[in-house]
């Protein structure tokens, strides 16, 4: 009973990879996949660890980040249920070159590299899945890369406000960004300072384009944040 509980919580969670994998490949994930449940602000693994495990995300979010010049922080990548992480490194034979990180306290399941390894050699289309997911996130990753180093500063934080709604959605008034982020992340994941971003904010709020209350983001006009986004 306890393992078709975990196999049906398991098969609806990862249920894109689940999909492709042959009844066996069912029942070792089912032996071999961990759950963690780790609190906010918890580091799952970091810079120049040894990748040894395919991360997928459950419940709650996450990041990925790495330390800049001075301590600072770049976010590279925020991480919503259901989304797999951490395997990137082990197929290119290298150790992380970023930390992975929960926002809020969240449930994640760890497999081991080596099990993926046999899926991938038994099921070519295990083999697929990662090419897929690997070639859609070099995309996105490219497409940042361009918007973090050409857009002025309004533009970067509009991109990354619609980021934050894209990835978590609005809570149930439609309005507030489903996720509660802090004026330093929000700066990280924008590519500015901690006070370009609270100004930038400001002037947002002014423009009548959000309304902030502490870490709550409001986001009143979508129209006019998107075309900031677009063209600064």
């Amino acid at each position: 009973m306890i393992r078709a509980a975990l196999e049906q919580v398991i098969s609806d969670d990862m249920s894109e990879i689940w999909s492709v994998l042959t009844p066996d490949q069912k029942r070792n994930i089912t032996d071999s996949l961990k759950i963690h449940h780790f609190k906010k602000n918890h580091t799952i693994y970091s810079e120049s660890d040894t990748p040894e495990n395919l991360w997928c995300l459950f419940d709650g979010k996450a990041k990925l980040y790495k330390d800049g010049i001075g301590g600072r922080q770049q976010i590279l990548r925020l991480l919503r249920p259901v989304q797999y992480f951490g395997y990137r490194a082990y197929f290119a034979g290298e150790p992380y070159v970023h930390t992975a990180a929960t926002i809020e306290p969240s449930t994640l399941g760890s497999l081991p590299m080596k099990v993926v390894d046999e899926f991938i050699d038994e099921n070519p289309l295990v083999a697929r899945f990662f090419i897929h997911e690997l070639s859609r996130n070099l995309g996105s990753a490219d497409t940042r890369t361009v918007n973090l180093t050409q857009k002025h500063l309004r533009g970067r934080l509009a991109e990354a406000l619609i980021v934050l709604v894209e990835n978590y959605g609005y809570e149930d008034d439609g309005t507030t960004i489903r996720i509660f982020m802090g004026r330093e992340d929000l700066a990280n994941l924008s590519n500015m300072t901690t006070s370009n971003a609270i100004r930038t904010l400001a002037a947002f709020v002014s423009e009548k384009v959000i309304v902030v209350d502490g870490r709550k983001i409001k986001i009143i006009n979508e129209p006019e944040l998107r075309k900031i986004s677009k063209f600064g």
